[in-house]
């Protein structure tokens, strides 16, 4: 069973240069990984849920558009995406309540992450502005 944690690979990257930082969220689909760089560096890697069934995430490339710290879906009964990241077409990178279910498909197309590496993602492109945040999707 995969165990939703922070692994910090080198956290002097998120400090490592004034002014902002490129920050890249790799999303594997495959693994249920997603890999954050910090202007190329690895800084930490997390296990997520992804779309599961018929809600598939699409894959691609995008810039991070617009954030929400304490977000809640008016498409699926009010359910809490807090941390959230959107990137397109109201998909998000945000935190879930349902623990037990990371590392495995279950959303309805969102990336979900522990609710403390979604506020460590969170805070990373906020602080770098949504236009130097990018999230790579891929199967």
């Amino acid at each position: 069973m995969r165990v939703a944690s922070i692994e910090t690979v080198d956290p002097a990257a998120e400090t490592a240069k004034p002014g902002p930082q490129t920050i890249v969220a790799r999303v594997d689909l495959s693994d249920q990984t997603m890999h954050v760089y910090v202007d190329e560096k690895l800084t930490h890697v997390f296990t997520v849920s992804s779309g599961r069934g018929s809600y598939r995430t699409p894959t691609g490339r995008w810039t991070a558009e617009w954030l929400s710290p304490r977000h809640r879906s008016r498409k699926y009964n009010n359910a809490p995406m807090p941390w959230s990241v959107f990137f397109y077409r109201g998909y998000a990178v945000h935190g879930t309540t349902d623990l037990k279910r990371l590392g495995s498909p279950a959303s309805h197309g969102c990336i979900r992450l522990h609710p403390d590496n979604a506020e460590t993602f969170f805070k990373l492109v906020k602080a770098n502005g949504t236009e130097n945040a990018m999230v790579s999707i891929v199967r």
